[in-house]
């Protein structure tokens, strides 16, 4: 497999990274707007897999019967974006588990020699050995963006552990055999950061101004979204951490094939090339104002679908529907267990 601009495969660490002084304690410290409410998801608390300390949001029941949903954030957002979420299920008897992904928030390297990999086996890895750190048997996956690559891929390839799947515009795993096929030009257009940061330009400007990054994405792939400066203010600290640049890069320059993947991921990358089929039942969620991935009425992604599965299209809404459409996201949960205990 070729990888162009071989000098993208040396880690640019910490050469732009001057905010990282700032404590990643603040991760954890709730952020009261002026209306006293609180928009943050705390306490935060860690949990250690083989590679990662895992910063994750636990609540709602803790009795091991209560059926847990793994709510899974994207770029560049932070796991706030499920604070309007979290409640609707809470009141349901869920127990939700609301993880920061590799190099967000305070989820942390355990070792400096560990590849800072985001390819969609890494992520899709992390859900699984966060399960098996909390002693949790089986969940229901959900996610958007990142968090649909994550879920997709966890789904896929650890089927007994996924008891149900919400995922935003379907399914997301890649085949890296079609990372170039050719695209049409408007379609490029809105893809146009995926292809920044191939370059150390797109490194560099990241490193240099994560909230400018985060706001220009948060309006060009949700331009209907009137979201609030403190929405964004309450994301930015999930930037400070010292692999967010790395990792942020590194998932767009592995699936555009610029970067290698971590090679204690090989064999589960090889099974993901294959498309692998997913069996859990799911609901699936095109936003129609996510011009990253026009909807779709899900004919297009029926045949990754072996098991149950409803489609919907989230009108008015961006790519974030956890926290531009919260009562949409809790429902589609709801759906999906409800198709779980149909199905068996």
């Amino acid at each position: 497999m070729l990888y162009p601009l071989s000098f993208l495969r040396k880690p640019i660490r910490g050469v732009f990274l001057l905010g990282l002084l700032i404590s990643l304690s603040s991760c954890s410290t709730a952020i009261e707007l002026e209306s006293g409410l609180q928009r943050t998801l705390t306490p935060i608390r860690h949990a250690n897999t083989s590679t990662l300390s895992i910063a994750y949001y636990d609540s709602g029941p803790s009795d091991s019967s209560a059926p847990v949903v793994i709510l899974v954030h994207g770029f560049p957002y932070s796991i706030d974006t499920y604070v309007d979420v979290v409640p609707k299920l809470m009141v349901q008897g869920y127990r939700l588990i609301v993880p920061y992904m590799r190099g967000y928030g305070t989820t942390t390297f355990l070792s400096p020699t560990t590849p800072r990999s985001a390819e969609q086996a890494a992520l899709g890895k992390d859900i699984v050995d966060l399960m098996d750190a909390l002693h949790i048997d089986k969940a229901i996956f959900a996610g958007y963006d990142w968090g649909t690559v994550a879920v997709n891929a966890a789904a896929a390839l650890w089927p007994g552990r996924c008891s149900g799947m919400v995922a935003a515009n379907s399914y997301l795993i890649q085949n890296r055999q079609t990372a170039w096929a050719i695209a049409p030009p408007a379609s490029l257009a809105n893809r146009w950061y995926f292809y920044v940061f191939l370059t150390p330009q797109g490194f560099g400007g990241l490193a240099n101004d994560t909230r400018g990054w985060a706001e220009t994405l948060w309006s060009k792939n949700s331009p209907q979204w009137n979201y609030t400066q403190a929405e964004l203010d309450a994301a930015v600290p999930a930037f400070r951490n010292p692999d967010y640049v790395e990792i942020a890069t590194n998932f767009y320059r592995n699936r555009l094939l610029y970067a290698p993947g971590d090679p204690a991921y090989a064999e589960l990358a090889e099974r993901l090339d294959s498309l692998p089929s997913i069996h859990a039942p799911s609901v699936t969620l095109d936003p129609d104002q996510a011009p990253v991935f026009p909807a779709t009425d899900g004919s297009s992604t029926a045949q990754h679908f072996a098991g149950p599965r409803v489609h919907h299209i989230v009108h008015g809404c961006g790519e974030n529907i956890p926290l531009q459409s919260p009562q949409v996201f809790a429902d589609a949960v709801i759906e999906v267990a409800a198709l779980g205990n149909h199905h068996h």
